[in-house]
């Protein structure tokens, strides 16, 4: 007690906490966002309002949320491309995947939360950036269990992005930060911390993000993102999904990559196991994920890998065709400009009124 006790003499007692009302907070508010020049979250969605709000000073979760302080939550990303929502159905699927290891029930069935998300990024007027969506076991205490939460909170988040595509290639480095175990890197969770510090040791050594290897030897992945390699005469191999997230992007690549095979471009497409030695002698190497979405990597621990990027540039080339070829049927969703639609209110339910230019 003696050693907390503030003295008068102490400066601490010269320091005056404002009070806020809730008037006072909601200018304070807009006074910080009014003075960035772009603005970078054009929509929002909440469970607990139970709607779409585009003022981004009311873009807040509550601070009793389980997803703030036990790290109990989920969440997914999609990319907004040309308008397009690309892989939205697989990104939903996983999402479910994971809060069902999580041990969260949605608040709503798939087919809401899918409706919610489309009518989000219609209201946002997006052409390009991320969808991020987040499923959280609830708020309305501090405890451990959520036991005691009055339903889950799902939230979802439009963002303006320009992800460019970067050529130039990166450095990384093999990680010293442990791994996550596989229920854990297979579950896309909110516990992050070990993939923060994986990329600020990169940062500190002179790279752009560290590789993960298996207690076995085994190269796992990235910090956010898989790793694909071109080894032996031709082949590509990503590591075997059983211990790390099974990435999105890198399945589709998985699915358009046979197309070089049929070209003799490529002389196999596979997942497995691959060991530290023979990655680092790999002819290519890269990172795989959805905003890159294939980025060449050119030297890992300071030694250079590959010869010339060849097979790199045409699975990139594939990619970006799929983007922009794919249609509302399958994988991707866009919207059409004639039933953009505002989300009014989502219970079991998904109501909605007509959008329009006055909106």
């Amino acid at each position: 007690m003696a050693a907390s006790k503030i003295h008068e003499n102490d400066s601490a007692t010269e320091f005056k906490v404002h009070v806020y009302s809730s008037s006072e907070l909601i200018g304070k508010l807009h006074e910080k966002w009014n003075s960035m020049k772009d603005q970078p979250y054009p929509a929002m969605y909440s469970s607990i309002f139970g709607g779409i709000v585009l003022d981004p000073a009311l873009m807040m979760i509550p601070l009793d949320d389980h997803m703030v302080h036990r790290g109990h939550g989920v969440f997914d990303t999609a990319i907004i491309f040309d308008g397009y929502l690309y892989e939205l159905d697989a990104h939903l699927d996983r999402f479910l995947r994971s809060a069902s290891l999580a041990k969260i029930s949605p608040p709503y069935p798939r087919s809401t939360l899918r409706c919610i998300l489309i009518q989000l990024t219609a209201v946002s007027k997006c052409k390009k950036g991320t969808l991020r969506y987040w499923l959280s076991s609830g708020s309305g205490n501090f405890l451990l269990s959520p036991s005691s939460c009055p339903e889950p909170a799902f939230y979802a988040i439009v963002i303006n992005e320009d992800f460019s595509q970067c050529k130039e290639g990166v450095k990384v480095i093999t990680s010293n930060i442990p791994m996550k175990t596989p229920l854990f890197a297979t579950m896309k969770n909110v516990n992050y911390l070990p993939n923060v510090l994986a990329v600020i040791e990169a940062e500190e050594n002179g790279a752009s993000a560290s590789i993960w290897v298996d207690d076995e030897g085994y190269v796992a992945e990235g910090p956010n993102m898989n790793v694909a390699f071109i080894i032996n005469d031709k082949e590509l191999i990503l590591p075997s999904f059983n211990k790390i997230l099974s990435g999105c992007t890198a399945k589709r690549l998985l699915e358009l990559a046979p197309n070089l095979v049929e070209q003799g471009k490529l002389k196999s497409v596979k997942t497995g196991n691959l060991a530290v030695e023979e990655a680092k002698a790999a002819l290519e190497m890269m990172f795989v994920g959805s905003t890159l979405p294939i980025l060449p990597i050119i030297m890992w621990d300071g030694k250079p890998i590959g010869n010339g990027e060849e097979i790199e540039k045409q699975l990139r080339n594939w990619n970006r065709i799929d983007q922009r070829l794919h249609n509302d049927c399958s994988p991707s969703f866009k919207p059409p400009l004639s039933s953009f639609r505002i989300f009014t209110h989502c219970k079991r339910h998904c109501l909605t009124v007509p959008w329009s230019e006055s909106t």
